[in-house]
């Protein structure tokens, strides 16, 4: 690929744009380290270190969810709302993530803590009163920093007057079975050094995991990986295939 035709978030960049999206796409959707990256490009032909792979992971996570967001289908009004552990520098965070009942993922947050000043800086994250998917009713466990955020939330008049913050740790049955994608990746990646590595690489994981889910309509990227990668492409104004014209030379070692 040309200079001149390199998209802008890819400008300066050594590599071609489909070669940084292939290792991006990858690493953020299967259990794979920076150095397995490493190898397997190796024997493609390509030297990549694994802190270039980590700086791509950091810089594409983030655009990969502006550009995804805007497609993504339009989620229920019953949310189930739990917390899960991370481990950030030797120690453990708490993960807020909330979905649908559909088990569509609407949004996550990383905090230090567990209190009731983490769950009101969550619900103000993903309880928008001006946006027409307002949730009905949020299911969340016995965790009582919940109840205390919604007092505190009434004080100040964010709180919808219809909104019912239920108790019913059956229901979120479906968000314990969500996290364990997130977890599985966390075990791959023994951790993180600091919390804005860990909230940029869990954007990206998230975002992946949307696509697999098939909350893009048309996507699914579990069934059909091929046109997750072309949805991507277009996302960041790639057009034309790159990386396959370097696979498919011929190997010097070939036995004609």
């Amino acid at each position: 690929m040309r200079r001149k035709n390199v998209p802008p978030v890819f400008k300066w960049r050594h590599f071609s744009p489909d070669v940084i999206l292939l290792c991006v796409r990858w690493y953020l959707s299967y259990q794979l380290s920076y150095r397995d990256l490493v190898e397997m490009m190796d024997e493609r032909g390509l030297k990549i270190a694994h802190s270039t792979i980590l700086r791509w992971v950091l810089k594409y996570s983030i655009e990969l969810k502006k550009r995804v967001r805007h497609h993504l289908k339009k989620r229920n009004r019953s949310w189930r709302m739990d917390e899960t552990y991370i481990k950030v520098n030797g120690e453990w965070k708490y993960l807020f993530r909330a979905v649908d009942s559909n088990g569509e993922t609407i949004d996550f947050y990383l905090s230090h803590t567990r209190d009731t000043t983490a769950a009101v800086r969550f619900f103000e994250r993903i309880c928008h009163h001006r946006s027409p998917h307002f949730p009905r009713v949020i299911n969340v466990d016995k965790n009582p920093a919940y109840t205390n955020a919604k007092r505190q939330l009434m004080k100040t008049k964010p709180w919808g007057q219809r909104l019912v913050l239920r108790q019913n740790k059956y229901l979120n049955n479906i968000i314990e079975q969500d996290h364990r994608c997130i977890k599985r990746k966390m075990r791959q990646a023994m951790g993180f050094y600091s919390m804005i590595t860990a909230e940029k690489t869990i954007t990206g994981i998230e975002t992946m995991h949307q696509l697999r889910k098939g909350q893009v309509p048309f996507i699914d990227g579990k069934k059909d990986p091929q046109c997750c990668r072309n949805f991507i492409h277009r996302c960041f104004g790639i057009t034309g295939p790159i990386f396959p014209t370097i696979l498919n030379r011929p190997c010097p070692f070939s036995v004609s």
